[in-house]
């Protein structure tokens, strides 16, 4: 017997590709999400979505359906029950239908593009996000952001700046929106729409309009490099991570856009300024990092606020323990120095 090893650079603690997917597609307001499996993948998906809505202050019903497939289907196929469930929902008020396939049904070798491809009141757009093979929940966030710009048509310019795949589950997204729309008007450039968070379909068209696009995270950038094709949109990679990192992004949109930044950087370098003068009761702490973030990028910004405010980091006897959180922006480094505030003088 040859064992094929597990795919362990996969990323597969990063979670499900069919939660990842579902995590866009649920955010298209008008539209319904089938996932094509037993129940229990549609039970699962539509706790942890509801769950993370009510801590973001959401309370949204995730339109979820599921096929159910019973045991007979998975003997002899889900496809027909499949059909059935689609023409059911279309039989409701919506604008579109994805189906978003699991595990079992990639493994019974169930062809959903075929069965999405026939006659329908509406577009039924089929996602492939069974990740048994490896696939990881960024896979199915690219997927299906990938999907459903393909909605879209080439349209003319309307000057905007679209923002790219924001993490709907994870918290602060609407205060990380609200600052990158600060410095975008900083700038004086308009936002544009939010693909994908709480849209409908008709918004997704204007999706290839925007002079330039902002991915949320450098795990986007295949995306990116999609829309840009299709479009032929430019793109940030990433959001801003720090102090230094966000003038670095003021310039990166100028450049962009093609205007001059000179103003905006320097606006935001004294709203910077007076934050750290805000919390020079912080200085010449000892100080220790923890929490649950240890990516690079969080990890330098926490240290550059630290040594900004003249922090000692290191672990020794009277370190008192920061937390590092993901930053974005200047909005977002002065909230984390509110929670080392708190946590230095507990």
């Amino acid at each position: 017997m040859i064992l094929n090893t597990s795919p362990t650079l996969s990323s597969r603690s990063g979670g499900c590709t069919l939660t990842g997917a579902l995590s866009v597609t649920t955010h298209v307001r008008d539209a319904v999400s089938i996932i094509h499996g037993p129940k229990g993948c549609a039970h699962h998906n539509f706790s942890l979505l509801h769950a993370t809505g009510l801590d973001n202050d959401l309370a949204v019903i995730p339109d979820l359906v599921s096929s159910a497939l019973a045991e007979s289907d998975i003997v002899f196929g889900g496809e027909e029950a499949l059909a059935r469930t689609i023409l059911a929902v279309c039989e409701r008020d919506v604008s579109a239908v994805f189906v978003l396939s699991t595990c079992i049904v990639d493994t019974i070798g169930d062809d959903v593009v075929a069965v999405c491809s026939r006659e329908y009141p509406v577009p039924v757009i089929p996602i492939s996000t069974a990740g048994f093979l490896g696939g990881n929940f960024q896979d199915g966030v690219n997927k299906a952001l990938i999907s459903l710009a393909a909605l879209a048509e080439p349209t003319q310019n309307n000057g905007c700046v679209n923002f790219i795949g924001e993490m709907n589950l994870e918290y602060e997204v609407e205060e990380n929106y609200a600052e990158i729309a600060r410095i975008l008007t900083l700038l004086g450039l308009t936002p544009g729409i939010r693909f994908v968070h709480n849209i409908t379909l008709d918004e997704i068209s204007e999706l290839g309009a925007a002079q330039l696009n902002i991915l949320r995270d450098p795990q986007l950038v295949p995306v990116g490099e999609y829309l840009k094709d299709r479009f032929g949109t430019p793109f940030l990679p990433s959001f801003p991570t720090g102090l230094s990192d966000t003038l670095s992004f003021i310039e990166s949109i100028a450049g962009s856009c093609g205007i001059d930044g000179k103003r905006a950087v320097g606006i935001e370098q004294a709203l910077q300024a007076e934050i750290l003068a805000d919390f020079t009761d912080l200085a010449d702490s000892h100080a220790v990092f923890c929490g649950p973030v240890s990516d690079p990028m969080s990890s330098r910004a926490a240290q550059e606020a630290a040594d900004a405010l003249h922090i000692r980091v290191g672990n020794d006897q009277n370190a008192n323990a920061l937390p590092v959180h993901p930053v974005v922006g200047t909005a977002g480094v002065k909230r984390m120095l509110h929670r080392w505030r708190r946590s230095l003088h507990a």
